[in-house]
């Protein structure tokens, strides 16, 4: 578990208000309103804040025509998929729940890794996943009951976790010579042609005026997610490990949570309380730093004779 700069943890402390706020302001966005346009919407006009942000950095454009492939299936994984099962299964569910089920994506991420990538995770990791997994059952109590009546929104969040875990592990071990904020924008640009086409396939029929919150809530997603939380996210993806990512930004849903019940007068319960603290279980275990080795057990581990 490496210890994260000061810059990562600027980055992680912006990123987690960021994401965690937009949960119920994407609920918000989507009441009333088709879910895939909303998503469309905030990616059209935040597309070009990110491309400021590129050439305010000095950074290229290009992307080498071999890494076009490795470039789309990244964002497959990352972005597109994520974002089209998320926007599906929002009006299904209250904000602080779809932010849970989303943030099942680091226990998927770690027994990915586990099962295909060759990752071995110390025990401090696995201790952090369970912390996360029963910090995720202890939120969803209330949600069992009523299961049966929104399978569907359950089946699609728990999908998009699986897959931008997938996404996640990809991205680590990609081999792209481009920058971070190269990457997260041409991803972000196939997110962009592939939700609009989805928006006009099925529903170019329930299209009208937004409202006023809910251009509220696409200009937050616009500046805010897609400007600034999307490529920190992959800034801290390409720089840490899988594990220490994904855990890194537990807290998420637990902001998410408790502004759906300051916001949206969502309802809380013991359960989101105990939660919380086995979300600060499961940061801890990746950002907490690790005690050095004594030189005698390092010797030792080493076969070396390190008395004097």
């Amino acid at each position: 578990m490496p210890a994260l700069s000061r810059r990562q943890l600027t980055v992680l402390a912006l990123l987690t208000v960021v994401w965690g706020l937009n949960w119920p302001v994407m609920k918000i966005g989507v009441t009333g309103f088709p879910p895939l346009t909303f998503r469309a919407l905030s990616l059209w006009l935040g597309l070009p804040v990110l491309a400021l942000v590129l050439r305010a950095a000095g950074m290229p454009f290009a992307v080498p025509r071999a890494h076009w492939a490795a470039l789309a299936w990244l964002a497959l994984f990352n972005m597109v998929l994520w974002h089209v099962l998320i926007m599906l299964a929002i009006p299904q569910l209250s904000s602080g729940r779809a932010a849970i089920l989303g943030y099942t994506m680091p226990i998927f991420s770690a027994v990915l890794g586990s099962a295909f990538f060759g990752q071995r995770l110390a025990p401090r990791a696995w201790g952090g996943v369970a912390a996360a997994a029963l910090g995720v059952l202890l939120l969803l109590w209330y949600e069992f009951s009523q299961l049966g009546g929104r399978p569907l929104g359950v089946a699609l969040m728990l999908a998009a976790a699986a897959f931008w875990a997938l996404g996640t592990q990809m991205l680590r071990r990609s081999s792209l010579p481009v920058p971070t904020l190269t990457l997260a924008f041409w991803m972000m640009a196939v997110s962009t042609l592939a939700l609009s086409l989805l928006a006009v396939g099925f529903e170019r029929p329930a299209w009208h005026a937004p409202g006023t919150a809910t251009w509220g809530a696409i200009a937050f997603n616009a500046v805010l997610v897609f400007g600034f939380a999307q490529p920190a996210w992959f800034f801290l993806v390409r720089g840490l490990p899988p594990v220490a990512s994904t855990l890194s930004v537990m807290l998420i849903p637990v902001l998410g949570v408790f502004s759906g019940a300051l916001w949206l007068g969502e309802r809380l319960h013991w359960q989101d309380w105990a939660a919380m603290g086995l979300m600060v279980l499961a940061i801890a275990s990746v950002l907490w730093p690790q005690r050095a080795p004594s030189p005698a057990r390092a010797g030792a581990r080493h076969g070396r004779d390190v008395t004097p």
